[in-house]
Protein backbone atom coordinates (compact mmCIF):
# COMPACT_ATOMS: atom_id res chain seq x y z
CA UNK A 1 0.00 0.00 0.00
CA UNK A 2 1.36 3.47 -0.78
CA UNK A 3 1.78 6.07 1.97
CA UNK A 4 -1.45 7.45 3.00
CA UNK A 5 -0.84 10.97 3.93
CA UNK A 6 -4.67 12.05 4.74
CA UNK A 7 -8.04 10.02 5.43
CA UNK A 8 -11.48 11.10 5.81
CA UNK A 9 -12.98 8.79 8.66
CA UNK A 10 -17.32 8.84 8.37
CA UNK A 11 -18.28 7.99 11.86
CA UNK A 12 -21.39 5.59 12.37
CA UNK A 13 -22.17 3.45 15.42
CA UNK A 14 -21.30 0.27 13.78
CA UNK A 15 -19.96 0.45 10.36
CA UNK A 16 -16.90 3.82 9.68
CA UNK A 17 -16.36 4.61 5.81
CA UNK A 18 -12.32 5.21 5.82
CA UNK A 19 -11.54 6.91 2.26
CA UNK A 20 -7.66 7.90 1.97
CA UNK A 21 -5.46 9.26 -0.43
CA UNK A 22 -1.43 9.93 -0.46
CA UNK A 23 0.74 13.75 -1.16
CA UNK A 24 -0.48 13.55 -4.79
CA UNK A 25 -4.21 13.39 -3.73
CA UNK A 26 -4.44 9.86 -5.08
CA UNK A 27 -7.13 7.71 -3.61
CA UNK A 28 -5.43 4.76 -2.36
CA UNK A 29 -7.89 3.28 0.25
CA UNK A 30 -11.47 2.67 0.41
CA UNK A 31 -12.86 0.21 3.01
CA UNK A 32 -15.09 -0.19 5.86
CA UNK A 33 -14.41 -0.56 9.29
CA UNK A 34 -16.24 -2.27 12.34
CA UNK A 35 -16.10 -0.99 15.68
CA UNK A 36 -13.75 -3.21 16.84
CA UNK A 37 -11.43 -2.85 13.66
CA UNK A 38 -10.90 1.34 13.95
CA UNK A 39 -8.38 0.95 16.65
CA UNK A 40 -6.24 -1.83 15.02
CA UNK A 41 -6.09 -0.43 11.91
CA UNK A 42 -5.16 3.33 13.00
CA UNK A 43 -2.57 1.52 15.24
CA UNK A 44 -1.02 0.23 12.35
CA UNK A 45 -0.84 2.81 10.41
CA UNK A 46 2.12 5.81 9.80
CA UNK A 47 1.06 9.61 11.34
CA UNK A 48 -1.39 10.94 9.06
CA UNK A 49 -3.68 13.76 8.83
CA UNK A 50 -7.43 12.29 9.28
CA UNK A 51 -10.32 14.18 8.99
CA UNK A 52 -13.99 13.81 10.94
CA UNK A 53 -17.41 15.38 11.65
CA UNK A 54 -17.83 17.12 15.00
CA UNK A 55 -20.84 14.87 15.66
CA UNK A 56 -21.68 12.36 18.75
CA UNK A 57 -18.62 10.35 19.68
CA UNK A 58 -16.02 12.88 17.58
CA UNK A 59 -14.16 14.07 20.60
CA UNK A 60 -13.63 10.55 21.58
CA UNK A 61 -12.62 9.28 18.90
CA UNK A 62 -9.69 12.39 18.05
CA UNK A 63 -8.69 11.81 21.24
CA UNK A 64 -8.00 8.21 20.38
CA UNK A 65 -6.34 8.74 17.13
CA UNK A 66 -4.39 11.70 19.11
CA UNK A 67 -3.32 8.82 21.41
CA UNK A 68 -2.38 6.62 18.34
CA UNK A 69 0.11 9.62 17.01
CA UNK A 70 -2.27 10.77 14.26
CA UNK A 71 -3.18 14.76 13.75
CA UNK A 72 -6.82 14.27 14.78
CA UNK A 73 -9.11 17.32 13.56
CA UNK A 74 -12.99 17.87 13.65
CA UNK A 75 -15.26 19.35 10.80
CA UNK A 76 -18.40 21.06 11.44
CA UNK A 77 -20.73 18.79 9.60
CA UNK A 78 -21.85 21.96 7.88
CA UNK A 79 -18.44 22.78 5.81
CA UNK A 80 -17.74 19.47 4.80
CA UNK A 81 -21.50 18.91 3.23
CA UNK A 82 -20.33 21.28 0.70
CA UNK A 83 -17.52 18.65 -0.36
CA UNK A 84 -20.22 16.04 -1.59
CA UNK A 85 -20.50 15.46 -4.80
CA UNK A 86 -23.82 13.84 -5.84
CA UNK A 87 -25.84 11.52 -3.56
CA UNK A 88 -24.79 11.00 0.12
CA UNK A 89 -23.36 7.70 0.89
CA UNK A 90 -21.02 6.51 3.55
CA UNK A 91 -18.14 6.69 0.93
CA UNK A 92 -18.98 10.13 -0.64
CA UNK A 93 -19.17 11.54 2.99
CA UNK A 94 -15.90 10.23 3.40
CA UNK A 95 -14.13 11.30 0.26
CA UNK A 96 -15.82 14.92 1.20
CA UNK A 97 -14.59 14.77 4.53
CA UNK A 98 -11.25 14.32 3.25
CA UNK A 99 -10.88 17.00 0.88
CA UNK A 100 -12.26 18.99 3.24
CA UNK A 101 -10.04 18.34 6.03
CA UNK A 102 -7.38 18.95 3.12
CA UNK A 103 -8.17 22.82 2.77
CA UNK A 104 -5.47 25.07 4.08
CA UNK A 105 -8.79 27.68 5.05
CA UNK A 106 -10.89 25.39 6.75
CA UNK A 107 -11.88 25.98 10.43
CA UNK A 108 -11.59 23.37 12.73
CA UNK A 109 -13.13 22.66 16.13
CA UNK A 110 -10.66 21.82 19.15
CA UNK A 111 -11.16 18.01 20.96
CA UNK A 112 -12.69 18.48 24.11
CA UNK A 113 -10.48 16.55 27.31
CA UNK A 114 -12.63 14.12 28.67
CA UNK A 115 -12.89 16.51 31.76
CA UNK A 116 -14.33 19.42 29.83
CA UNK A 117 -16.47 16.87 27.94
CA UNK A 118 -17.55 15.75 30.84
CA UNK A 119 -18.55 19.24 32.22
CA UNK A 120 -20.40 19.58 28.96
CA UNK A 121 -22.34 16.35 28.99
CA UNK A 122 -23.56 17.81 32.77
CA UNK A 123 -25.19 20.95 31.59
CA UNK A 124 -26.75 19.08 28.59
CA UNK A 125 -28.42 16.27 31.40
CA UNK A 126 -29.32 19.53 33.42
CA UNK A 127 -31.16 21.00 30.39
CA UNK A 128 -32.98 18.20 29.35
CA UNK A 129 -34.04 17.50 32.64
CA UNK A 130 -35.63 20.77 33.09
CA UNK A 131 -37.38 20.58 29.70
CA UNK A 132 -39.07 17.35 31.03
CA UNK A 133 -40.06 19.39 33.89
CA UNK A 134 -41.57 21.41 31.84
CA UNK A 135 -43.15 19.27 29.95
CA UNK A 136 -44.86 17.43 33.18
CA UNK A 137 -45.67 21.24 34.27
CA UNK A 138 -47.38 21.82 31.39
CA UNK A 139 -49.15 18.42 31.13
CA UNK A 140 -50.34 18.91 35.04
CA UNK A 141 -51.93 22.40 33.86
CA UNK A 142 -53.83 21.04 30.75
CA UNK A 143 -55.10 18.16 32.74
CA UNK A 144 -56.35 20.37 35.74
CA UNK A 145 -57.89 22.91 33.58
CA UNK A 146 -60.24 20.46 32.39
CA UNK A 147 -61.74 20.13 35.76
CA UNK A 148 -61.89 23.66 36.15
CA UNK A 149 -58.64 24.25 38.25
CA UNK A 150 -56.82 26.88 37.30
CA UNK A 151 -53.70 28.89 38.45
CA UNK A 152 -51.72 31.93 37.49
CA UNK A 153 -48.62 31.74 34.66
CA UNK A 154 -45.52 30.83 35.96
CA UNK A 155 -43.35 27.84 37.10
CA UNK A 156 -43.49 28.92 40.73
CA UNK A 157 -47.41 28.91 40.73
CA UNK A 158 -47.42 25.34 40.02
CA UNK A 159 -47.09 24.46 43.85
CA UNK A 160 -50.97 25.51 44.02
CA UNK A 161 -51.89 23.28 41.79
CA UNK A 162 -49.67 20.50 43.70
CA UNK A 163 -51.77 21.88 46.29
CA UNK A 164 -55.23 21.58 45.22
CA UNK A 165 -54.08 17.58 44.39
CA UNK A 166 -54.10 17.19 47.85
CA UNK A 167 -57.76 17.49 48.29
CA UNK A 168 -59.23 14.25 46.95
CA UNK A 169 -62.40 15.85 46.62
CA UNK A 170 -61.12 18.27 43.49
CA UNK A 171 -60.16 15.56 40.96
CA UNK A 172 -62.25 12.22 40.21
CA UNK A 173 -60.51 8.71 40.51
CA UNK A 174 -58.33 7.96 39.10
CA UNK A 175 -57.41 10.71 37.49
CA UNK A 176 -56.37 12.15 40.75
CA UNK A 177 -53.98 9.18 41.29
CA UNK A 178 -52.68 9.72 38.05
CA UNK A 179 -51.86 13.40 38.27
CA UNK A 180 -50.34 13.04 41.96
CA UNK A 181 -47.86 10.40 40.41
CA UNK A 182 -46.83 13.62 38.02
CA UNK A 183 -46.49 15.20 41.34
CA UNK A 184 -43.99 12.92 42.67
CA UNK A 185 -42.43 12.59 39.54
CA UNK A 186 -41.91 16.51 39.50
CA UNK A 187 -40.30 16.38 42.98
CA UNK A 188 -38.09 13.92 42.12
CA UNK A 189 -36.69 16.38 38.84
CA UNK A 190 -36.48 19.00 40.99
CA UNK A 191 -34.52 16.68 43.36
CA UNK A 192 -31.92 16.21 40.30
CA UNK A 193 -31.50 19.39 39.01
CA UNK A 194 -30.64 20.95 42.27
CA UNK A 195 -28.13 17.77 42.40
CA UNK A 196 -26.41 18.82 39.22
CA UNK A 197 -26.88 22.83 39.97
CA UNK A 198 -24.38 21.57 43.53
CA UNK A 199 -22.24 19.47 41.23
CA UNK A 200 -21.88 22.69 38.53
CA UNK A 201 -21.07 25.16 41.69
CA UNK A 202 -18.45 23.02 43.02
CA UNK A 203 -16.74 22.77 39.30
CA UNK A 204 -17.17 26.39 38.73
CA UNK A 205 -15.18 27.17 42.19
CA UNK A 206 -12.30 24.94 41.08
CA UNK A 207 -12.31 26.75 38.04
CA UNK A 208 -9.76 30.02 37.87
CA UNK A 209 -10.85 30.41 34.02
CA UNK A 210 -15.41 30.09 35.05
CA UNK A 211 -14.21 32.56 38.52
CA UNK A 212 -13.21 35.46 35.91
CA UNK A 213 -15.67 35.32 33.73
CA UNK A 214 -18.22 35.04 37.36
CA UNK A 215 -17.38 39.02 37.34
CA UNK A 216 -18.77 39.90 34.60
CA UNK A 217 -22.18 41.43 35.00
CA UNK A 218 -24.80 39.07 34.11
CA UNK A 219 -22.98 36.07 34.26
CA UNK A 220 -23.55 33.35 36.46
CA UNK A 221 -22.07 29.73 37.52
CA UNK A 222 -24.04 27.76 35.47
CA UNK A 223 -22.82 30.58 32.39
CA UNK A 224 -19.97 30.77 33.44
CA UNK A 225 -18.67 27.02 33.90
CA UNK A 226 -20.94 26.46 30.18
CA UNK A 227 -18.74 29.60 28.62
CA UNK A 228 -15.26 27.90 30.32
CA UNK A 229 -16.20 24.23 28.46
CA UNK A 230 -17.59 25.34 25.32
CA UNK A 231 -15.32 27.44 24.60
CA UNK A 232 -12.04 25.74 25.29
CA UNK A 233 -9.62 27.79 22.92
CA UNK A 234 -10.86 31.40 23.14
CA UNK A 235 -7.10 32.25 20.92
CA UNK A 236 -8.53 30.42 17.89
CA UNK A 237 -10.97 33.35 17.76
CA UNK A 238 -9.18 36.84 16.40
CA UNK A 239 -11.51 38.97 18.52
CA UNK A 240 -14.26 38.77 20.69
CA UNK A 241 -16.45 39.85 17.56
CA UNK A 242 -15.87 36.35 16.21
CA UNK A 243 -16.96 34.60 19.42
CA UNK A 244 -19.93 36.74 19.23
CA UNK A 245 -20.57 35.47 15.60
CA UNK A 246 -19.69 31.63 16.20
CA UNK A 247 -22.36 31.70 19.11
CA UNK A 248 -25.13 33.51 16.83
CA UNK A 249 -25.62 37.01 18.66
CA UNK A 250 -24.96 38.98 15.07
CA UNK A 251 -27.22 40.09 12.43
CA UNK A 252 -27.88 37.68 9.53
CA UNK A 253 -26.70 39.11 6.32
CA UNK A 254 -28.48 39.45 2.96
CA UNK A 255 -25.93 41.57 0.63
CA UNK A 256 -24.86 41.67 -2.61
CA UNK A 257 -22.52 44.38 -4.48
CA UNK A 258 -22.84 47.56 -2.28
CA UNK A 259 -26.18 47.02 -0.88
CA UNK A 260 -25.99 45.99 2.67
CA UNK A 261 -29.09 43.43 4.00
CA UNK A 262 -28.72 43.19 7.94
CA UNK A 263 -31.44 40.82 9.28
CA UNK A 264 -32.39 39.13 12.53
CA UNK A 265 -29.62 37.17 14.45
CA UNK A 266 -28.01 34.49 12.74
CA UNK A 267 -28.97 31.98 15.26
CA UNK A 268 -26.21 29.63 14.12
CA UNK A 269 -23.45 28.52 16.76
CA UNK A 270 -23.98 27.23 19.84
CA UNK A 271 -27.85 27.22 20.90
CA UNK A 272 -27.03 27.11 24.54
CA UNK A 273 -24.84 29.73 25.32
CA UNK A 274 -26.82 32.05 23.10
CA UNK A 275 -29.78 31.80 25.21
CA UNK A 276 -28.07 32.06 28.51
CA UNK A 277 -26.09 34.85 27.31
CA UNK A 278 -29.50 36.27 26.33
CA UNK A 279 -30.97 35.28 29.57
CA UNK A 280 -27.67 36.85 31.47
CA UNK A 281 -28.65 40.18 29.52
CA UNK A 282 -31.92 40.04 30.56
CA UNK A 283 -30.84 39.80 34.40
CA UNK A 284 -28.91 42.82 33.75
CA UNK A 285 -31.73 44.88 32.34
CA UNK A 286 -33.99 44.26 35.46
CA UNK A 287 -30.95 45.20 37.50
CA UNK A 288 -29.73 48.90 38.99
CA UNK A 289 -27.07 48.44 36.39
CA UNK A 290 -29.51 49.20 33.80
CA UNK A 291 -30.43 52.80 35.37
CA UNK A 292 -26.64 53.89 35.28
CA UNK A 293 -25.25 52.36 32.26
CA UNK A 294 -25.19 55.29 30.25
CA UNK A 295 -25.45 52.63 26.98
CA UNK A 296 -28.24 50.47 27.83
CA UNK A 297 -30.16 53.51 29.14
CA UNK A 298 -29.54 54.72 25.38
CA UNK A 299 -30.58 51.54 24.08
CA UNK A 300 -33.35 51.50 25.74
CA UNK A 301 -35.03 54.72 24.86
CA UNK A 302 -34.77 53.70 21.21
CA UNK A 303 -35.31 49.73 20.70
CA UNK A 304 -37.51 47.32 21.98
CA UNK A 305 -36.45 45.28 25.60
CA UNK A 306 -35.41 42.18 23.51
CA UNK A 307 -33.26 43.75 21.04
CA UNK A 308 -31.49 45.75 23.42
CA UNK A 309 -30.88 42.05 25.32
CA UNK A 310 -29.59 40.62 22.50
CA UNK A 311 -27.10 43.65 21.65
CA UNK A 312 -26.47 43.28 25.65
CA UNK A 313 -25.56 39.69 25.21
CA UNK A 314 -23.09 40.44 22.30
CA UNK A 315 -21.30 42.76 24.29
CA UNK A 316 -21.07 40.30 26.94
CA UNK A 317 -19.80 37.43 24.61
CA UNK A 318 -16.96 40.20 24.18
CA UNK A 319 -16.08 40.74 26.99
CA UNK A 320 -15.78 36.94 28.19
CA UNK A 321 -13.22 36.59 25.19
CA UNK A 322 -10.87 39.16 26.81
CA UNK A 323 -11.53 37.49 30.26
CA UNK A 324 -10.59 34.58 29.06
CA UNK A 325 -7.15 35.32 26.29
CA UNK A 326 -5.77 37.94 29.05
CA UNK A 327 -7.13 35.62 31.80
CA UNK A 328 -8.08 37.96 34.93
CA UNK A 329 -11.16 39.19 36.23
CA UNK A 330 -13.71 41.82 34.94
CA UNK A 331 -12.28 44.92 35.54
CA UNK A 332 -15.18 47.96 34.42
CA UNK A 333 -14.67 51.16 32.78
CA UNK A 334 -14.92 54.06 35.58
CA UNK A 335 -17.68 56.24 34.79
CA UNK A 336 -15.38 59.18 34.33
CA UNK A 337 -13.81 57.33 31.86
Amino acid sequence: MEQITTIGLDLAKRVFQVHGVDAAGKVVLRRQLTRRQVVPFFAKLARCLIGMEACGTAHHWGRTLQALGHDARLIPPAYAKAYVRRNKTDPADAEAICEAVSRPWMRFVPIKSEAEQAMASVHRVRERLIGQRTMVQNMLRGQMAEFGIVVSKGAWHVKKLLAELGDPSRLPEPLGQALRGLGQLLAELDRQIAALDNQILTWHKASPRSCDLATIPGFGPILSSAMTVRVARPERFASGRDLAAWIGLVPKQASSGDTLRLGRISKQGDVYLRRLLVNGAQSVLNSKRAKTDPWIRRLLASKPRLVVAVALANKMARIAWAVMVRQTGFRPVPATA
